[in-house]
């Protein structure tokens, strides 16, 4: 019976090479208890293998929506909560976080935000869909911080260039974004100017100008990649500014995108995701379908996994109630 004994480790005693395995199944949520059972259980938990992508894409905020600006309300016990699993998170991964992904119905402030910069100064991707409650200032100020940032993922907004000045001015590796929104001349005129460079380009499920595409594919000359899959592409029909649904792609758009590595479009009436957007006017209202939606993007290298349903079974984990 000795011998059987000592040839048993107790938990604290197992490899950490083995322990890191097992807490790489659990998300940020379990892995917060589990750091405190032990010194050696919360030096696994610190593994830079566990923190490379830290997805909080199953997060909502408890929020209703207004028609002042910033056009949200989120209550106290929300913010107080994503400060604590925040500090939680910056505390375990130890600088080591280089994409973080937030759900498109996460409200945070500049607090947050900037919280976040300082412990994550080798941030290459961020999706960040929702930036109600952000500043010009707080938004800015992190992406200075974040020079190593490559990919970003943001809503569509009414004046651009300060957020593409910056990320121009301190991202020289950026390459890579997606836009969730309303894409016009203005906005694609703006990334032109101070994104010359970029490579990848996605703003499927968005408002489309045809003069947006075209100054897009006039101007980017580095472009290689290019996804408008399911937006409701535009054209303007009169001074006026009467516009008209374009139902194909003419032979100007086909012959200026022969020239992309890879080129994404749908405008299938048979096609569930162009169907709702056709009934949501364009604006797509996230909130109404499977919460594994909004992650999906036909380049491969912007989708955030097409088996997240299957991840949250029990559905998204709010902070606060499911509006």
């Amino acid at each position: 019976m000795a011998e059987i004994k000592s040839a048993v480790k107790r938990w604290e005693e197992m490899d950490n090479d083995v322990l890191v395995k097992v807490f790489k199944e659990l998300n940020m949520i379990e892995l917060a208890p589990v750091s405190r059972v032990c010194r050696s259980w919360r030096l696994a938990c610190s593994d830079p293998w566990l923190w490379n992508v830290l997805d909080l894409g199953h997060l909502k905020s408890n929020f209703i929506p207004t028609r002042a600006s910033p056009y949200i309300w989120v209550d106290d016990r929300s913010d107080r909560t994503l400060t604590k699993l925040l500090r939680i998170a910056m505390a375990l991964s130890r600088g080591n976080i280089t994409s973080l992904i937030f759900h498109f119905n996460l409200y945070m402030k500049d607090d947050h935000l900037s919280y976040i910069a300082e412990r994550c100064p080798h941030l290459k991707r961020l999706v960040l869909p929702a930036w109600n409650r952000i500043t010009k200032t707080g938004i800015c100020q992190a992406i200075h911080r974040w020079q190593e940032l490559e990919s970003l993922t943001m809503p569509s907004i009414a004046h651009p260039p300060y957020i593409m000045e910056e990320i121009g001015r301190s991202c020289k590796n950026f390459s890579s974004l997606k836009v969730m929104g309303t894409f016009d001349v203005q906005f694609a005129s703006t990334i032109a100017s101070h994104l010359p460079k970029l490579k990848i380009l996605s703003v499927r499920c968005s408002i489309l100008t045809k003069e947006a595409l075209l100054f897009i594919l006039d101007c980017m000359d580095h472009l290689e990649v290019l996804n408008i899959s399911h937006c409701l592409l535009l054209e303007n029909l009169t001074p006026l500014g009467r516009k008209h649904i374009i139902r194909e792609l003419d032979q100007t758009i086909l012959g200026k995108v022969s020239r992309l590595r890879e080129f994404y479009h749908c405008m299938s009436q048979s096609c569930t995701t162009c169907q709702r957007m056709t009934t949501d006017e364009g604006l797509m209202r996230w909130y109404r379908y499977e919460d594994w939606f909004w992650r999906q993007d036909e380049v491969s290298s912007l989708s955030l996994g097409q088996d997240y349903g299957k991840l949250f079974d029990e559905g998204c984990l709010n902070l606060g109630f499911r509006n």
